[in-house]
């Protein structure tokens, strides 16, 4: 019996460092493809990328008990580092949705006609509203009548809400005909498994936090 937490303490500490290393590569994966700075629109997926696979995947994990780069800081540290990180993320997503909306224009496109594009609108906003929202967790004398604990809570769910959204996101942005012509079908499966894996594993350790309080609550 006393074997299986350490079995799963493993297990999870693997999958959070195979987690670190997938986004890492799937970020080099299309920097490599979209060489950015050869057309505004190349700006798009390397931002976006490097705003919801690196930087907020990051983010979250700062959290995380299991493979964590900063597990051994204290928690205000860890919550500095986690709002930087999600301040990077919401700047490179603001400049790749801005890329993209230019490019269109200059193109004469019109914009949002696709599932990828309704979708990264969505994701641009509610991660806005989401950053913007975090600032009742360091000051959180603004906001009347709610206590720490349940702003944390919500915060929570809202970010991993915005996590969903943007992995939604970059498999559609990677399911378009650019991205599968770059690599090619089988490539492109390969490719696909990075945000669904990421998405997972973040999924899991939310679910484990969840149920770990609810057991000390007990």
């Amino acid at each position: 019996m006393d074997s299986e937490p350490r079995i799963y303490g493993y297990t999870r500490a693997a999958c959070t460092i195979l987690t670190h290393v997938v986004c890492i590569l799937f970020t080099i994966l299309i920097t490599v493809l979209s060489r950015p700075g050869s057309s505004w629109f190349s700006w798009h997926p390397f931002l976006m990328t490097l705003a919801f696979s690196f930087f907020m995947t990051q983010a979250i994990l700062v959290f995380s008990p299991h493979g964590s780069p900063v597990r051994m800081f204290p928690h205000k540290s860890k919550g500095r580092v986690h709002w930087i990180l999600q301040c990077l993320c919401l700047t490179c997503a603001a400049m790749g949705f801005a890329a993209i909306v230019y490019n269109k224009h200059l193109a004469g496109k019109a914009h949002f006609t696709s599932w990828h594009g309704l979708t990264g609108l969505v994701t641009v906003c509610v991660a806005g509203l989401q950053c913007s929202a975090a600032v009742s967790l360091i000051y959180p004398s603004l906001v009347k009548g709610w206590s720490l604990a349940k702003l944390k809570r919500y915060h929570a769910a809202a970010g991993l809400l915005t996590y969903l959204l943007g992995s939604g996101s970059l498999f559609l942005g990677i399911s378009s005909v650019w991205f599968i012509a770059s690599v090619g079908e089988i490539a492109w499966y390969l490719a696909a498994l990075c945000p669904a894996l990421s998405s997972l594993v973040i999924m899991s350790q939310a679910t484990n936090a969840y149920m770990a309080k609810k057991r000390l609550q007990s």
